[in-house]
């Protein structure tokens, strides 16, 4: 699978941190685990970081 956006940091930290929610990492910590794991810019935008924190696990 490959996850991209123009910089490669907000909208594709987004999604990634949404993936580590869906594979069991608590929504309140998927931020920081992408941006430790990732890239420490990642999910760069308020209306990203709160997106992600409500994101739920189905």
């Amino acid at each position: 699978m490959e996850l991209a956006c123009g910089g490669g940091r907000g909208r594709t930290g987004t999604a990634l941190a949404c993936l580590a929610v869906l594979d069991r990492v608590p929504a309140a910590e998927a931020v920081a685990y992408v941006r430790a794991r990732y890239d420490r810019r990642a999910v760069e935008t308020p209306w990203q970081r709160r997106y992600v924190a409500r994101f739920e696990a189905s």
